[in-house]
């Protein structure tokens, strides 16, 4: 088993296009770290600086404690799983398996043992005869791993495998994936766009945006304390509602001034340090769907903080309803409701709103100042 260590890493392709900037992690031995961004952010091409498919232009990249820049992929101790696959149609289940065995050397009975013991792990044993044209997407994805299993690598890196699959497929794989790791005790390396996957599955996630990090922590605290908007945005579904206002003192307290609203905040937040010099600006302020409530019950704990919309759509989602509201002349918000709410497109309600869960970001740097 091993640790992976990126120390100031750069890829720099001809022309000054620069993929991933000065990107720097420590991955503990036997984690699950996650790489999620947008398409483009440099996460693909970190995995393969790690698989050593990319050419590392700056930097030292470690795996436990040997310096493996110039180390070729198959010297690497590491094995990929890629998104199509790419398993040889011509050969049988098992043959794919062991195939990167029999490249290097090893004994016939070594390689039977071990094919048929991944086989077992991944519940692909009946298979084992069969040709990949006769296997289903979930099926194959369960067999590329096999064959990285067999090889017994200090590393699992996996470039979005699940995102050829179908939504229900998808989700039974995530599971699947999460036992596989506690079962193999191995560090994975998983690139996905699918904040879901990334939030179900990681110990760690690192986001990613233009080449940079923006932010490496547990999936929880992601959630609960983004850094910035990008972060905010990207995790979580739906998103983040984003509410562009100002912070104004009174007599009896600090009030955020959103579309003609006065949101009197928590004592706590508005005698926050980080706040003083906020107050008088424009601000953005961040509120979770589930932060915003349509019932009785919950608006009166929202202590007046409290806003008239209309309701533009509402969304069943079986166990929840999406409300999609409109505030004001820009105000847009979007709110998780319990199922059984009676909201109905076309009407005008009152929402409240809370307040102890708001996050106040920084209008020109983006960066969060009080969560």
């Amino acid at each position: 088993m091993a640790s992976l260590s990126l120390r100031h890493i750069y890829k720099k392709y001809p022309g000054g296009v620069t993929a991933v900037s000065d990107f720097n992690l420590e991955v503990k031995d036997k984690e699950f770290l996650v790489l999620v961004g947008p398409s483009g952010c440099g996460k693909s091409t970190t995995l393969r600086m790690i698989a050593g498919l990319e050419e590392i232009t700056e930097g030292e990249l470690f795996i436990g404690d040997r310096l493996v820049n110039d180390v070729a992929p198959k010297d690497r101790k590491i094995a990929m799983v890629f998104q199509n696959y790419a398993l040889y149609p011509h050969m049988s289940v098992f043959e794919n398996m062991a195939f990167g065995l029999k490249l290097s050397k090893v004994p016939k009975e070594t390689i039977k043992k071990k094919v048929e013991e991944a086989a077992r792990v991944l519940d692909i044993t009946h298979l084992l005869d069969r040709k990949p044209k006769a296997l289903s997407g979930g099926q194959k994805q369960r067999v590329a791993l096999g064959r990285a299993i067999v090889r017994d690598p200090l590393v699992f890196l996996l470039d979005e495998p699940l995102s050829n699959l179908d939504a229900k497929l998808r989700a039974t794989m995530r599971t699947e994936l999460t036992k596989l790791h506690n079962r193999v005790e191995t560090t994975f390396v998983y690139v996905t766009h699918d904040q879901v996957e990334a939030m179900t599955m990681a110990t760690r996630i690192v986001v990613m945006k233009d080449g940079l990090i923006q932010q490496v922590d547990t999936p929880q605290t992601l959630y609960d304390n983004p850094v910035n908007i990008f972060v905010a945005g990207f995790i979580g579904t739906p998103q983040m509602n984003f509410l562009n206002g100002s912070l104004v003192r009174k007599e009896d307290g600090v009030y955020f001034v959103y579309e003609g609203n006065e949101l009197k905040l928590p004592q706590d937040k508005a005698e926050a340090e980080a706040l003083q010099e906020y107050i008088g600006q424009e601000v953005v302020a961040g509120l979770r769907p589930e932060c915003i409530h349509d019932d009785e019950l919950s608006i009166s704990k929202c202590h007046g903080a409290t806003v008239e919309c209309d309701v533009d759509v509402t969304e069943l989602m079986g166990a929840e309803i999406y409300l999609y509201l409109t505030v004001g002349e820009e105000g847009r918000l979007t709110a998780r409701v319990s199922s059984r709410s009676t909201t109905r497109a076309g009407e005008k309600i009152t929402v409240g709103f809370d307040m102890d869960r708001m996050h106040f970001f920084d209008k020109d740097t983006e960066r969060c100042f009080l969560h």
